[in-house]
Formats: structure tokens, C-alpha cells, sequence
């Protein structure tokens, strides 16, 4: 849901945020161990070492906000773990990611941080990671993106009847939250105890934020959620797209205020409002307009296009009917016999090229001829008009809901689902055990 956001996760980020200090990096000379076994893959001592170094680099201007470091361990171990469960199963189910893909992911992620693709490489090596390495986990994390697409396409399907539900529920709020959150998990089957001790450290953790604690160092310390590490930030969400709990305890709060823990089905959880966007009407200005196009073949080159074009243009303005040039001699099939007539649309629904000439070119006057990647055009603006879309947009808005809604869910379930099938033995001290069934 959210490269939509990037395909990229924030950890792939963070050796830009702060240096990594040279003591932080894993020793080449120390012996290697074995801190988790998956299945048929391991995840070695150095592995955590270093995603715990560039945790720990990210906040070396704030270290009192780390959990101890065994708990900092044993979170990172955490997420490593499900990250290469996930990438396992990919590779089971032949999702790949191309080379292509990574240098457009590559790309993205050094035009975010204002640099090309080589500064990109040169931070990147000063920070102590290979540029090899960057991109394995570039590579690894657009390969659990398109996982999730997968998954959440095959087991979530949106009808309309149960739109057209929401909407009439009134279930549809537009706008957006930014949320904080802390989550104190409850296992599956917990006891008495089990559950009283976990109601017992939430009240703990709240009482500690009230008293003055910073909520980001407070995830961090005591969260169970999968971003613990980013301080519990849940980023900033439609209503519909948080836990319906989360949206009615934020819309009690005010800005910067922490709700006290509530129990939800797997466990208790902490909510602080960070910020809240009203929504807006969804004024969209239509254009009207028609045109002419010469595509470029085997046969007709790119100047004889054009010059086609700028011998009709002149035509129409010596007083020729635009709508008779158009059915004889444009060939876009879908508007020559309507007389180039484009109908009503946005601006940028016929693409940039179509869109600057719209800009450009005023209402019943013909534009410059212009080549596009269908051809070469002339275009004449009709009219405009503003249309009132916040309805449609609400309805859009409602399949988004019940579609992050149900992805959530389902992914979560798949999440669970690929850990209980695993066999995974922990041997990081102070967390070593085995969890899992075995596939």
C-alpha cells in the first residue's frame, strides 16, 4: 500500500540518516555463530550485528531511546526473521525482481534523498556498506513487496455490495490520521496471569509517557509491533485504513495527546494522535477537446509525420473543417470518426505531452503540432469545465478501505501463517527456544 510510498522499507534508509561509527561495525576477525535457524537458512551472528549497528548509529545522538541492548537484539532478530521467511516463500513461488527494476528502485530511492544513482553509491560506501550489499536488500525488499501484491490479490476481492454498505453505514470517513502506536502483545491461549502481566506493562508504559517519556523512545523500548523501530510511527493513514478502535479513540484526542491502553484481540495497545488532515471536496477541472494524430510506421517517418500535421494545421487555419481533416486523415481509430472528438477527461489522462498543449493553447485557438510516444498531434481545446467528484471519490475511498482493510488482515494471517509452518530454533541468548511446526 504504501514504492506507492517506495517498494523500499525505511531500514534500507537508515545507513543515510547517521554515520555508522567504525567501533559499531562487526569485526572481520571475530568468530561468526549462528543466532537463528529457518527452515533450511540461517541467520548469522554477524547479519544481526550489523543490522543492529545501523539501528544503533540511527540513534546515536539519542541513545537513552534504545531498549537494552539484548531487547534491541532480540526485536531486530525479530524482523529478520520474518523478512526471510517472506523471501523464502517468494523464491518458492518464482516472484522475481529484475535487474531493471532494482536501478529504477535504485533511482527512486537517491532522487528521495536529492542525489544520483553514483552520490547515491558513494554515501552509501562511506557509511561501510557495499554497494553490492545495498542492493541485495534493495532486491530483497522489493521481492517481499511483490509477495504481499500476490497474496493480497489472490485472497482479497472487494463486491460492490459490500461498498455500497459502507457508504450507506456512514463507515466512510474521509481525511487522514498520523499515529503513533504501542503495541504490548497477549500470546494465542494466554493465561490469567499472562494477560495481567501484559495489561500491567502497558499501564507501566503509559504511566512512563505521561510522566514525561518521549512515546517514539517508548516504542522503541517496550513495543511489540512489527515498527517498534521506527518509534511506533504508523505513518499517516486514511481512518478507514487504521483499526476502527484506533480511528475512534483519535478522533477523542487532541494533537500530541496519548490515549491510555485499551485491549484489542492480540493484546494492549497505546495510541497517541500526531496529527489529523480534514478532508477536502474533490474539485477536478475537466477539458474538452479534439485533435489529430499521425503516427509514425515502417513507412512514415517521424519528419513526414510532422510535417503532415503542420500542412493540416495550416489548412484548418485557412478555414478548412477541422472535424472533416480529422475523420480523413487521423489515425487514432477511437476519435477520427467522431471528428478527433477526445470527449470530456483530466488533463493528464491522455498524458504529458497532451496536458502541456492543453496548458498551452487556449480555448478554440489550434495548438503548435506536438510529438508524443503515439505520434505526431495537433490539438484544439473545445472547453472546460469543473465537476464536483467528491461522490465518486467516496466511493473510490470506500474500495480502498475495505481493500487495505482486508490486506492487512490477510497478510497478517499469512505472516502467522509462514512462521507456524517454519521450524525456527533461536540460540541468541536470553531468547534461544523453537517455535514453529515444521512444514
Amino acid at each position: 500500500m504504501r514504492m506507492n510510498k517506495l517498494l523500499v522499507s525505511l531500514i534500507l534508509l537508515l545507513v543515510l540518516a547517521a554515520p555508522l561509527a567504525q567501533a559499531q561495525l562487526v569485526p572481520t576477525e571475530k568468530l561468526d555463530g549462528i543466532v537463528a535457524v529457518l527452515d533450511d537458512n540461517v541467520i548469522l551472528r554477524s547479519e544481526l550485528d550489523r543490522q543492529v549497528a545501523t539501528i544503533r548509529a540511527q540513534y546515536a545522538n539519542n541513545p537513552q531511546q534504545l531498549p537494552p541492548i539484548n531487547e534491541l537484539e532480540r526485536q531486530v532478530l525479530d524482523r529478520m526473521i520474518i523478512s526471510k521467511l517472506q523471501i523464502a516463500r517468494a523464491d518458492e513461488t518464482s516472484i522475481r525482481v529484475s535487474d531493471a527494476e532494482i536501478d529504477q528502485t535504485l533511482g527512486q530511492i537517491a532522487g528521495q534523498n536529492r542525489m544520483d544513482v553514483d552520490q547515491l553509491r558513494q554515501a552509501i560506501m562511506r557509511q561501510g556498506m557495499s554497494w553490492e550489499q545495498f542492493r541485495a536488500n534493495v532486491h530483497d525488499e522489493s521481492l517481499i513487496q511483490k509477495l504481499r501484491q500476490r497474496v493480497v490479490q489472490s485472497r482479497v476481492q472487494i463486491s460492490d455490495t459490500e461498498i455500497e454498505l459502507l457508504l450507506k453505514s456512514g463507515g466512510v470517513k474521509r481525511g487522514q490520521l498520523h499515529l503513533g502506536h504501542i503495541q504490548i502483545t497477549v500470546p494465542d491461549g494466554a493465561s490469567a496471569d499472562q494477560i495481567a502481566a501484559a495489561q500491567a506493562k502497558a499501564e507501566d508504559v503509559a504511566r512512563q509517557i505521561q510522566g514525561g517519556m518521549d512515546f517514539a523512545a517508548a516504542a522503541i523500548r517496550y513495543s511489540d509491533d512489527q515498527n517498534a523501530l521506527d518509534g511506533g510511527d504508523l505513518g499517516w493513514r486514511g481512518y478507514d485504513e487504521v483499526p476502527p478502535a484506533f480511528a475512534e479513540i483519535a478522533e477523542k484526542l487532541e494533537l500530541g495527546q496519548t490515549a491510555p491502553p485499551v485491549r484489542g484481540p492480540n493484546g494492549f495497545h497505546i495510541i497517541k494522535l500526531i496529527e489529523r488532515r480534514e478532508p477536502t471536496s474533490d474539485l477536478v477541472t475537466e477539458y474538452h477537446a479534439r485533435h489529430i494524430l499521425v503516427r509514425m510506421t515502417e513507412i512514415v517517418s517521424a519528419s513526414e509525420a510532422e510535417k503532415t500535421v503542420r500542412a493540416l494545421r495550416a489548412r484548418i487555419l485557412a478555414g478548412e473543417d477541422f472535424a472533416k481533416l480529422a475523420k480523413e486523415y487521423s489515425n487514432d481509430t477511437v476519435t477520427a470518426n467522431l471528428g478527433g472528438d477526445m470527449g470530456w477527461f483530466v488533463k493528464n489522462a491522455y498524458g504529458s505531452k497532451v496536458a502541456e498543449a492543453l496548458t498551452n493553447t487556449k480555448v478554440g485557438e489550434i495548438s503548435e503540432p506536438f510529438q508524443s510516444d503515439a505520434g505526431w498531434h495537433i490539438l484544439e481545446p473545445l472547453a472546460t469545465r469543473t465537476e464536483d467528484k467528491t461522490a465518486e471519490a467516496e466511493r473510490d475511498k470506500a474500495r480502498q478501505t475495505l481493500g487495505a482493510r482486508k490486506a492487512e488482515e490477510e497478510y497478517g494471517s499469512f505472516l502467522r501463517q509462514i512462521r507456524s509452518e517454519a521450524y525456527i530454533e533461536i540460540r541468541l541468548p536470553g531468547a534461544a527456544g523453537v517455535t514453529g511446526s515444521g512444514s
